[in-house]
């Protein structure tokens, strides 16, 4: 008599911490040249993300191979996208990855928004923290 063996496939993956998921997103967007690649650790100002890493590209088809890229790159890692915004215009797409955003602008939206401004400026105006009485 034989009986039906099932074997069960469980894939069991390594999730990426926020390191190593932000040099992730960097090789990936090296891969497809992006222009003036920054990170900005975003961990005290922000417990929605860690990071944001914002990017340039030329034009809105460099945008998109640039988001597509990351997207691909990420996903053979084992991880989730949460979400893509911006990809009808290819002016500014944003990609999601939970703890790690992703900023990919054209120059002239990116020199308009300037996130990396705005973000430092949070950072100055970030409350001191009191210290603890004697």
């Amino acid at each position: 008599m034989q009986w039906p063996i099932t074997f069960i496939n469980i894939t069991y993956t390594h999730m990426l911490n926020t390191e190593e998921k932000t040099l992730a997103v960097v090789a990936a967007l090296e891969d497809v040249k992006a222009n003036n690649i920054n990170v900005i650790d975003t961990s005290k100002l922000s417990t929605m993300f860690e990071r944001m890493v914002i990017a340039s590209a030329q034009s809105t088809r460099q945008t998109k191979a640039l988001a597509d890229n990351v997207v691909v790159k990420l996903k053979e890692r084992g991880e989730k996208i949460h979400g893509r915004e911006g990809e009808e215009s290819g002016e500014w797409i944003l990609v999601d990855l939970g703890e790690v955003l992703v900023h990919i602008m054209q120059p002239a939206i990116r020199d308009y928004y300037n996130l990396e401004e705005l973000w430092s400026k949070a950072q100055a105006a970030r409350p001191k923290l009191a210290k603890p009485p004697k």
